[in-house]
């Protein structure tokens, strides 16, 4: 289950985001998720919750944007989004076409609640 890594890093990503904002918890964070990375959503989230646990994120909801597969038609230049992993264009048929969106998977935002400058002397 690759998803346990990727709410490791995203758990990295998120502590550093927190400490370069002086963010004392994280409340929600949003990642976009393209078709093409095999991440089931629910996977995804149940090993943030557990790997969580203990981190400036723990309890934090996770919202996942999911991105379809669109190409582009090298043919005629449609875009067409895939319904299922045939790669072909939707308006001509052709197998000439290039990926334009599926393949992504990033931290998008994160919000949290700040440190008061109370809680750090060195704000």
């Amino acid at each position: 289950m690759h998803e346990l890594s990727i709410a490791t890093q995203l758990l990295e990503l998120v502590a550093q985001t927190a400490a370069e904002h002086n963010l004392r918890r994280v409340s929600r964070l949003r990642v976009v998720v393209g078709a093409l990375g095999n991440v089931i959503p629910t996977a995804l989230e149940f090993a943030f919750e557990i790997a969580g646990k203990g981190t400036v994120a723990e309890g934090a909801r996770l919202d996942i944007e999911e991105v379809p597969v669109t190409v582009r038609c090298n043919a005629c230049g449609a875009e067409t989004v895939l319904e299922d992993f045939a790669f072909l264009c939707g308006a001509c048929g052709s197998l000439d076409v290039t990926v334009l969106k599926g393949n992504e998977l990033y931290l998008d935002t994160v919000e949290g609640e700040e440190t008061d400058s109370a809680e750090n002397p060195n704000a």
